[in-house]
């Protein structure tokens, strides 16, 4: 996992623990105030999200817990592509460029630009260096890229 994205999980949590926790405790409270529990249907839907908001609690504690966090701003940039590199590619057929940040799986985000490491397209480019040029097999054929730049921020 990128250093940036345990930091935006970590403050999620901390949100969810202080914040949000609080205003379902507040919520189930006043539903309860307002009698008979079986019929209330603010009592279940404050207590659907107070399950919601605890499994989501233990989600980002095991992620965090188990990731192991590589920070690409600590290391020497050598132009090889690795995982947290931000990497330009130019498609050799069509000219067009692209960037792409290669991430862990749960951060992986494509309208954002952010790729899985598991990707056909990062597989392909971890281990090479700027200047080379790499074959990606997609969906819609083979398709050839150089990489232009490879930068760790």
């Amino acid at each position: 996992m990128t250093a940036q994205s345990a930091k935006e999980l970590s403050d999620e949590l901390q949100e969810l623990k202080t914040t949000t926790r609080a205003t379902i405790t507040a919520s189930i409270a006043e539903a309860r105030a307002h009698g008979d529990l079986k019929e209330n249907a603010e009592y279940h839907a404050a207590r659907e999200q107070q399950s919601f908001c605890e499994g989501r609690i233990l989600d980002l504690e095991g992620k965090l817990s188990n990731a192991q966090i590589i920070d690409v701003t600590n290391i020497t940039n050598n132009g090889k592509v690795i995982f947290g590199a931000t990497v330009q590619l130019v498609n050799l057929d069509t000219e067009d460029e692209v960037t792409y940040r290669i991430v862990g799986h749960d951060e992986a985000d494509i309208k954002k630009n952010l790729i899985s490491i598991k990707s056909p397209i990062a597989r392909a480019l971890v281990g090479k260096e700027e200047g080379d040029e790499t074959e990606v097999q997609t969906p819609g054929g083979l398709i050839a890229f150089e990489i232009s730049q490879v930068e760790y921020k």
